[in-house]
């Protein structure tokens, strides 16, 4: 058991990264720009991703550790890197794994050839998991608490959440002048799974009194408290069905509902000095489907001789008594749980102006671009401790008139050295991105303390010159 219990630490300790975007943010030939920043200043006639190929992206990672410093062929014994890795580990340091898949989008002007309106939409299905590492309790794990006697052991630390769902939603954004561009999203919000414990409580001490060395107080007072939707079903004996496509079925089309708003804008204080923010996932979810919610809520109290909880010596008075002081309890009421909600800024100053050279455009409307931009991004996002901050510095260059590269520098909890770069490109009317987070990393992948990607394709029209 106590070697399943690390295991699992571990593993989501390997998976985690936080959901900034920040190569794709304010990459303006790229469409799915307007998901980070709904305000954008883009434009098109229409356009249409390949369906669901037209955003695909991952992020693994961890805040404290790498694969290699525990699967490093150095002599060092296994469970010692474990140890060293939790010891250099914090209750503040945070796992994540977001992962989503663009199923469909599309974009169109409305009101006409002269139009500044847009209208897009589409759906797309994310999966997000966070978790505290659970200092405390995997010291208790791994090396009980002989050691630790007089010390209390946070069972807050336990704050985990997890969640399968798709979102589909709809936006408009209008350029209102040649200075600024608003636009929102709407969204619609489909839970197909969801777990969530980030409000617990509580302590596990052991003292011991002066003069009776054998004698032991303990005290456990919990506060522990585990809500679940879509879950439940599962984890019933007479459960037959397939979970992989129960919970498919249940993110698309018996989900928990809830709804979500973005909202962004672009203001020129000069043309070619720009500020940019947006806040996006500010919504809900109203969790009704297949809800239960466990608890084990109380406190226990031993005093005499240091009992020996091991099954073989059947000490059940003493696991009667912890049961009765801390039950188990079942309850299965409706409730809510709020989007980690994102926010991001920047300010961009441009330069080296350009004129490709084409067919004379007789209407006298010349669209004038720059080469080359530089400046700054600002992300925050809501979590259950403290809010997550990244600093990001960026270049843009524009290397041929359908072809743009993006490098980023970006200074967070991961990382001090996170160089990213991205690529975005149009054959025709086929538009290709590719974005790649911490490219250092990759020439050895065991190392790196993050790693993320995106990549997609679009179909994108612009109005042919008459």
């Amino acid at each position: 058991m106590k070697k399943l219990y690390l295991i699992l630490i571990v593993a989501f300790q390997l998976s985690c990264f936080s959901q900034n975007k920040e190569v794709l943010y304010d990459f303006t030939s790229i469409p799915q720009s307007s998901l980070v920043n709904p305000g954008a200043d883009v434009s098109y006639k229409f356009y249409f991703g390949v369906p669901v190929l037209s955003g695909v992206s991952a992020n693994l990672g961890s805040s404290s550790f790498s694969a290699y410093d525990l699967f490093a062929n150095n002599g060092v014994d296994f469970n010692d890197k474990v140890r060293n890795v939790i010891n250099n580990s914090s209750s503040k340091d945070k796992t994540q794994v977001n992962q989503q898949l663009e199923l469909f989008s599309g974009g169109f002007r409305v009101g006409g050839k002269e139009s500044q309106s847009y209208i897009s939409f589409g759906a797309y299905q994310e999966f997000d998991f966070l978790m505290y590492v659970p200092k405390d309790l995997a010291i208790l794990a791994l090396d009980g608490n002989r050691d630790y006697i007089g010390k209390s052991f946070n069972l807050a630390d336990l704050n985990v959440r997890a969640e399968v769902l798709s979102v589909f939603h709809i936006g408009f954004h209008k350029k209102l002048n040649e200075k600024l561009v608003l636009g929102g999203r709407a969204k619609l919000y489909s839970s197909g799974a969801n777990a969530t414990s980030t409000k617990n409580s509580g302590f596990i001490y052991t003292g011991q009194n002066p003069g009776t060395p054998n004698v032991y107080n303990q005290v456990i007072a919990s506060n522990l408290e585990i809500k679940t939707s879509g879950i439940a079903a599962f984890t019933k004996d007479e459960y037959d069905g397939s979970i992989p496509k129960d919970i498919v079925h249940n993110t698309f089309f018996n989900g928990s509902l809830g709804l979500g708003l973005d909202a962004g804008l672009t203001y020129y204080f000069k043309k070619n000095l720009q500020f940019t923010a947006s806040i996006v996932d500010l919504g809900f979810i109203r969790h009704t489907k297949d809800i239960e919610t466990l608890t084990y809520k109380g406190t226990y109290n031993y005093q005499g001789v240091n009992p020996s909880f091991d099954p073989s010596n059947e000490p059940e008075n003493i696991f009667d008594e912890f049961d009765k002081a801390i039950p188990r309890d079942t309850l299965y009421n409706k409730y809510t749980t709020w989007r980690p909600t994102k926010f991001y800024s920047s300010l961009q100053y441009s330069f080296g102006e350009s004129r490709y050279n084409g067919d004379c455009n007789c209407k006298g409307n010349i669209n004038r671009k720059y080469l080359n931009a530089v400046g700054g991004q600002l992300f925050m996002m809501s979590m259950p401790v403290e809010p997550f901050v990244a600093f990001t510095a960026f270049y843009k260059r524009s290397i041929f008139e359908k072809l743009d590269v993006k490098a980023t520098y970006t200074f967070d909890s991961y990382s001090n050295k996170n160089i990213g770069l991205g690529i975005s490109g149009t054959l025709g009317k086929l538009n290709m991105y590719l974005l790649v987070d911490n490219v250092l990393e990759y020439k050895d992948v065991s190392k790196a303390n993050s790693i993320a990607f995106q990549f997609g394709f679009n179909f994108v029209f612009q109005d042919s010159e008459d």
